[in-house]
């Protein structure tokens, strides 16, 4: 199966850029949920998570569990018919924002887990 490339982008070649590997397309999608702020997208407003919002209140329980329940919401609504979130952890250190995420994707029933980083 060939799925579009996220972002999209043009390839070498001058055609719109496309992945086989379902492992890739998944982490791209996540991604982009991830850091995308609801509002971003024309004709899609409530697309993404808001968790780039989150991130300059001050650092505590509450705001832990807030940015986990935003992330497992988001990527529910926006990926459930292509993944599954088993385990979430999220870190914020030092300017430096880490999500690591452990799914199932639901064509394969493959284990998956990935780390995303962004500077804050």
């Amino acid at each position: 199966m060939t799925d579009l490339s996220a972002p999209f982008r043009i390839d070498g070649a001058g055609r719109t850029a496309t992945t086989g590997d379902a492992r890739r397309h998944a982490r791209d999608l996540i991604e982009a949920v991830l850091f995308t702020a609801p509002g971003e997208r024309v004709n899609r407003p409530d697309f993404g998570s808001g968790l780039l919002e989150m991130l300059f209140d001050t650092n505590n329980q509450a705001l832990e569990t807030a940015a986990d329940f935003l992330i497992q919401s988001a990527i529910q609504k926006h990926l459930s018919e292509i993944l599954t979130v088993s385990e979430l952890s999220l870190r914020r250190d030092e300017g430096l924002l880490e999500i690591t995420l452990s799914y199932v994707l639901r064509d394969t029933g493959e284990t998956v887990s990935d780390t995303f980083t962004r500077e804050i």
